[in-house]
């Protein structure tokens, strides 16, 4: 028996390979230097400040090469998904002016490159993980989660590291034979990806953000498709959409940087050129005497609703993003702004200047409190304030005191501030 026998016995009913699914998605016709970039969000909760953070940046990195923005749910956890997130997430997008170029939504494709809804491409996923097992580079794995329960358990009293790889891999290496036999006989499994990767061996990218990072070499064999419901992990799914739907960029924050070297080995087991990498700081809150990640449990200012509910208009919170941004890179590099954009779009590294700490300014108390005004007009805080605000420089030069800037942004009376914003 060979691994197509085993390929064929666990998808015995696709009716694409991976070379029709090739064709379905061509190349996109657009310029050198176009970005095609997504918001992929999980509809297992309603959109976060870091969701918007990566959908400015995405949104403006497509629009200033000409590219394409899509939209893509990334709905495989069943389990925790809410009914109307997907509602609530488009909801924000139309509210902040950042609507997607392609997407999905009530049963309406919009794009030539869909479905952009990550349940309705089992099959596609399914032929992909086909290819893998038919080529050695995937394996039906029988071990139960009590087994996985002791082996991590062994390794943490050793002080090893924790994981399935290597030796610790125990269906890795188990016969076609059995594999099959076991399959036969109803043994629930899941789909690992057969890892090549060697820890003692680095691992090196250039992030566009970061430049060159190291990690050592993936050698995990992740899961790839779940037993319960057949779909495809995160790891897998986001290799087969980004390739056929040509992503050039992904962005994201900082604390992905470790899936890096596994994600690109998924891309090279297909033979796929890999995306570009931009990972972002991630949003702290000053929290007492600490700084740490903002929550979407405990903080209700992660929560995009957070500022419509409190009165804050969509262009202003817009608007003090991408001041944010372009102060942040023009402040560094000393070049023209361009006020048409929010980033200087090209020169990555203004990335990695966006503030860590924006959002939870984003409340007048705190605002005023951390720019630590004094009470000249012309302080170039009060001017920084003022641009946040659209405010005209002769409405600014009346505000002489802190005390008084404090008071319009605390009352939210931003009538006046934001009168050339609409």
């Amino acid at each position: 028996m060979t691994n197509k026998d085993l390929a064929d016995l666990i998808f015995p009913n696709l009716t694409k390979t991976v070379e029709d699914y090739e064709k379905m998605y061509p190349e996109r016709n657009l310029k050198e230097g176009a970005a095609v970039t997504r918001f992929a969000p999980s509809p297992t909760g309603y959109m976060h400040i870091g969701n918007f953070m990566s959908t400015i940046i995405n949104y403006v990195l497509s629009k200033a090469t000409n590219g394409v923005f899509y939209l893509r749910n990334e709905d495989t956890d069943k389990a925790r998904e809410i009914p109307d997130a997907v509602e609530k997430i488009m909801e924000t997008l139309e509210e902040y002016n950042l609507m997607p170029d392609e997407y999905e939504y009530q049963g309406v494709i919009v794009g030539s490159y869909g479905p952009y809804i990550q349940s309705e491409r089992i099959t596609i996923y399914h032929a992909y993980i086909k290819r893998l097992i038919e080529i050695g580079k995937a394996y039906p794995c029988f071990c139960t989660r009590e087994t996985l329960d002791d082996l991590r358990k062994n390794q943490e009293e050793k002080k090893m590291r924790t994981g399935y790889y290597g030796r610790f891999a125990k269906c890795r290496n188990i016969s076609t034979e059995e594999a099959i036999t076991r399959i036969k006989n109803g043994e629930p499994y899941v789909i690992r990806f057969k890892s090549e990767g060697n820890p003692d061996k680095k691992f090196v990218f250039e992030d566009l953000v970061k430049g060159r990072i190291e990690f050592p070499e993936n050698d995990q064999d992740t899961i790839i498709m779940k037993s319960d419901n057949l779909l495809p992990t995160y790891h897998f799914a986001h290799l087969v959409d980004d390739h056929l739907m040509h992503t050039t960029h992904v962005v994201r924050g900082e604390e992905w940087l470790s899936s890096v070297p596994l994600h690109i080995e998924l891309f090279k087991a297909f033979g796929y050129k890999p995306p570009k990498y931009i990972h972002i700081p991630l949003i702290m809150k000053q929290d007492g005497d600490i700084k740490r990640k903002i929550s979407k449990r405990k903080d209700p200012e992660a929560s995009m609703s957070f500022y419509k509910e409190k009165g804050y208009r969509a262009k202003l919170l817009s608007k003090y993003v991408e001041i944010e941004n372009r102060e942040s890179y023009n402040e560094d590099n000393k070049v023209e702004k361009n006020e048409n954009l929010p980033i200087k779009i090209g020169i990555y590294e203004a990335y990695d200047r966006i503030s860590r700490n924006i959002y939870n300014q984003l409340c007048a108390v705190s605002m005023i409190e951390n720019a630590k005004l004094d009470c000249s007009p012309v302080n170039y805080k009060i001017s920084k304030i003022a641009r946040f605000f659209n405010i005209n420089l002769t409405v600014a030069n009346k505000l002489m005191t802190k005390q008084e800037l404090y008071k319009k942004l605390a009352n939210n009376d931003i009538n006046l501030c934001v009168s050339t914003v609409d």
